[in-house]
């Protein structure tokens, strides 16, 4: 498939309430998920942070799930004074906004962020991009590509084999997208 296919795809998919594997390009270094070894799903959907902790993640339901978020957009769901790209930065989510994006926002109203622009991960970026024009918010939620108690995955085959063990609904490795069946 070609760029444009996966990110078509996979935006649809998530704004359908699919849980995406997202492998591209070299892994990132750090301690947060930015774009390239990501588990991906819809910030809009009230149960998602319930579905990914039983399906996905099998982690404690009290723990919160991020948002990479294009980075233009970043003041009108958020209170914050400055660019995020690493996921350093928690920011209050602004009230009107909450209930827009339940699955990423913490039960004290604030949401860790990811600003993201075109030149730091330019698939990345088209991706959220998509599901925005598709679903009506410039965000994914975002978590990083492992399970509970295993480092986030490196290789391609660490990647199949998480998305096979777990609830995950479909697996974006570079050019390929593969969906379990229904």
């Amino acid at each position: 498939m070609s760029e444009e296919e996966i990110v078509e795809r996979v935006s649809h998919m998530v704004a359908k309430n699919k849980i995406v594997g997202w492998y591209q390009g070299r892994m990132e270094f750090g301690p947060r998920a930015l774009g390239n070894r990501t588990i991906l799903a819809n910030p809009g959907n009230p149960d998602m942070k319930d579905i990914l902790n039983s399906r996905v993640k099998f982690r404690e339901s009290f723990r919160p799930y991020a948002a990479s978020v294009m980075e233009e957009k970043l003041g009108e769901y958020f209170d914050c004074d400055y660019k995020s790209p690493f996921m350093l930065l928690v920011y209050d989510v602004l009230e009107d906004k909450r209930s827009e994006i339940p699955s990423v926002t913490h039960v004290d109203g604030t949401c860790r962020v990811q600003s993201v622009t075109p030149e730091q991960n330019p698939l990345y970026y088209r991706l959220i991009k998509r599901f925005y024009e598709v679903f009506g918010i410039p965000m994914v939620l975002n978590t990083s590509f492992n399970i509970r108690g295993e480092p986030i995955v490196s290789g391609i085959k660490e990647a199949v084999n998480c998305y096979l063990k777990t609830g995950m609904d479909a697996l974006a490795a570079e050019r390929f997208l593969i969906v379990k069946e229904e």
